[in-house]
């Protein structure tokens, strides 16, 4: 059983990797969406009327995404100074209920964005704009879909945190 856990937590840490580096690339589309728009409406005076949509649900799309990448790095947001104060035993622990705290904050907002993203892929919203994307519906479904990845990194990080192979937790390690 230790050794599947710890393969599912090596998988689940080159998935997040692989996502969160993809999600890069979202955020040089949407300068470049922007870049362009700039141009369009200040060299043309033909502003688009999709850039600011796209540019919108690519950066929304990159940040939900990689959360896996952060927390599978630990690079969320940390009180370091905490972690020299009480030491690495105490700031062990702290980290396993930071870890468990996050689960079920992450299961509840899971839970509470559940019947949204059903009820868009039952009845696709759209936005009301000139372009009237479904960016409503596919941020919706987005959400819940970082919520289960997010979760898995977690279970991943606590299968880690068990089995004494975590990695560093500030200053880079």
């Amino acid at each position: 059983m230790r050794h599947l856990l710890a393969r599912y937590a090596s998988i689940m840490d080159r998935f997040s990797v692989f996502v969160g580096h993809g999600c890069s690339m979202l955020f040089f589309a949407c300068i470049i969406a922007s870049a362009l728009e700039v141009a369009m409406r200040y060299g043309f005076d033909r502003p688009t009327t999709w850039s600011t949509e796209l540019s919108m649900t690519l950066c929304a799309t990159a940040w939900v995404l990689a959360v896996g990448y952060v927390t599978e790095r630990n690079r969320h947001i940390s009180i370091t100074m905490l972690e020299i104060v009480v030491g690495p035993r105490v700031w062990r622990f702290f980290r396993l209920v930071q870890l468990l705290a996050a689960v079920v904050a992450v299961f509840f907002l899971a839970r509470a964005v559940w019947a949204p993203a059903m009820k868009v892929i039952a009845r696709p919203e759209y936005s009301g704009t000139a372009m009237n994307s479904l960016q409503p519906s596919y941020l919706k479904v987005l959400l819940l879909v970082g919520c289960v990845f997010h979760l898995m990194q977690l279970v991943a990080n606590i299968t880690r945190w068990f089995q004494r192979t975590e990695k560093g937790t500030s200053g880079g390690h």
